[in-house]
Parts: C-alpha cells; structure tokens; sequence
C-alpha cells in the first residue's frame, strides 16, 4: 500500500536570473564548502534577458541520474552537482513538506532524477552561468520535494554566486563566520522595485571560454597574491557598506564609480596572481576608456 501511494514520475521546471557583482567575490576560506574570504553584492539582471531554465524529473523507471546543458549530455557525478542533489533530496520535516495530498504521495528518493539545463547566453564567457544554473538546480528540486529551507546556502554548495541568484534585486553574500558555512547565506539588501531606473549594459565581447576558469583562478590567487588579502581585510567591509548605501539612497554617481573602482581592484589581483591572469581584452579595455571618456565629456557619472 505505501508503495501505491508513491508517484512513479514527478516533475519541476524552474527558471533563474544572472546576476553581476558590484563588489566582488574572488576567493575561497573553505573549497567544499565553498566559502569566501569576503562577503559580496549584486545587481540581478531581468529574466527577460538572461536566465537559465532547469527542468527536473524523478521517477520510478529511471535508471541512473543524468544530466544535459544546452542540449548536450554532461557529467552528473561533478562534486558540486552531487553536492545539490544530496542536499536537495535529504528528507525534510514534516513541516517542510507542502500541504494536501502531497503528503501522501510523497517522491521516493530512491528515484533516479534526471536534469535537462538550458541557458539563453554564453555559458563560459563571463557572465555568471554557474550561478544561475545551480540556483536553478537547487530551485527545481525544491519544487520537485516540497522543500521550503534556506535555498541560499544549498545554491552556495553548488557555485558561490549561485546563492545571490536565489534572490531579485541587490543582493548581499554575507561571509559568515562559522566553519560548517550555516551563516555564509544570501540577503535581499533592496527589491528589485527599489530602481526601477537602472539599466545594466551588458557587452559581450567575446563568446569564448575563459582563458581560466574561475575555480582555479580564484585558488591561485589566494595562494599567491599578497593584494588579494588586503583587498578581503581590509577594503571590502569598507566598500560594501559605501555601496550599500549608495543603493539605500538610489545614488548613481556613488554606485557608478565604487562599481568601477572593485572592477578594477579585481582585475588588479588577478594581475597580482602568480602567474598572472587575463581577463580583460583589448575591446574590454577600449570599452573601459569609452565609459570614463564619455563620463568626462558630460561632467558626471552617466555609466
């Protein structure tokens, strides 16, 4: 009878937004965990544009556990990945679960799942992929067991900005300062009706994978740049309370140049990385110019 009462396939279909930070994360205290040396905020972008939609099945007849990005079967026994799913499918209280006849026909998790991921932008290129795919995941399988915990630290286990993803508008990654990561979560700082004004550009100016991938980039740059731990101590809190306020009081002029200003900083410690690493191009670098030109030529702020 218990075995009747289980639905032999369930499905959720989740989308997620990109977001772009403006104080910037580079670094990791804890690579499991995935925990930073500095807490970070965002801006996340409208979905019309960027998002990631995660479609998730369970269900009796599976075999194994798959998974597909854009369209192409990819490793679903990836570290993080695996990370998502444990702590997505581990049983939750019964306050946890949704009401009504759920309950009763409750998901085994014994069941093979089976993820279909697909992104509407370049996956490698820069834009945060990684964060909106796993705030994706962890979403889908939420819906998918009726889990209604905080999502912010789950996403984090899968990419660190993915927990910013979880949340419109700007968002604060808060550091935390337990070791097990249960305070490292993310913040709603303002709704993403506080602005209604801003505008994010984005300009691709290549549709390449980077030259390093982030996980790697950032472990190096722990490792070795001395700019790197100044930048976590000693500038960031400074910064991100400037920028939150900024935010509070909707000031462009603020929000513009601090953004600038930890843009460069960071592209500063990666150059402070042994061996250094690229990556603005020359177009970005053009780009950069045209924005303080243009900025200069009408006396304040404008991007």
């Amino acid at each position: 009878a218990a075995m009747a009462a289980e639905r032999a396939l369930a499905m959720a279909t989740c989308t997620a937004p990109v977001n772009i930070a403006v104080i910037k994360y580079w670094g990791k205290r804890d690579t499991d965990l995935i925990l930073p040396i500095n807490s970070s905020l965002s801006v996340t972008l409208h979905q019309d544009q960027l998002k990631t939609t995660t479609t998730a099945a369970a269900s009796r007849d599976f075999t194994e556990d798959r998974l597909w990005l854009n369209g192409k079967e990819a490793d679903v026994g990836h570290p993080r990945v695996q990370a998502c799913l444990r702590e997505g499918e581990r049983p939750c209280p019964p306050r946890g679960r949704r009401g009504g006849s759920e309950d009763s026909a409750a998901l085994s998790l014994s069941y093979k799942i089976h993820i279909a991921s697909e992104n509407n932008f370049p996956t490698a290129a820069g834009l945060a992929s990684s964060a909106a795919g796993y705030a994706c995941l962890v979403s889908a399988l939420a819906r998918l067991y009726g889990l209604e915990e905080e999502l912010s630290e789950v996403a984090r286990r899968g990419s660190g900005s993915a927990c910013r993803s979880m949340f419109g508008g700007f968002v604060q990654w808060q550091r935390g300062e337990r070791p097990d990561g249960t305070d490292s979560l993310a913040l709603q700082v303002a709704p993403e009706t506080h602005w209604p004004e801003l505008r994010v550009l984005v300009l691709v100016v290549s549709g390449e994978k980077k030259p390093v991938g982030s996980t790697a980039g950032m472990q190096t740059s722990v490792e070795t740049s001395p700019l790197l731990k100044h930048r976590a101590e000693v500038v960031v809190p400074e910064r991100l309370a400037q920028m939150m306020q900024h935010i509070r009081d909707r000031d462009f002029e603020g929000f513009g140049q601090l953004a600038m200003r930890d843009s460069n900083q960071f592209h500063a410690t990666c150059l402070d990385t042994f061996p250094p690493i690229f990556y603005l191009t020359d177009v970005s670098r053009h780009i950069i110019a045209l924005a303080h030109r243009y900025n200069a030529h009408h006396g304040h702020t404008k991007v």
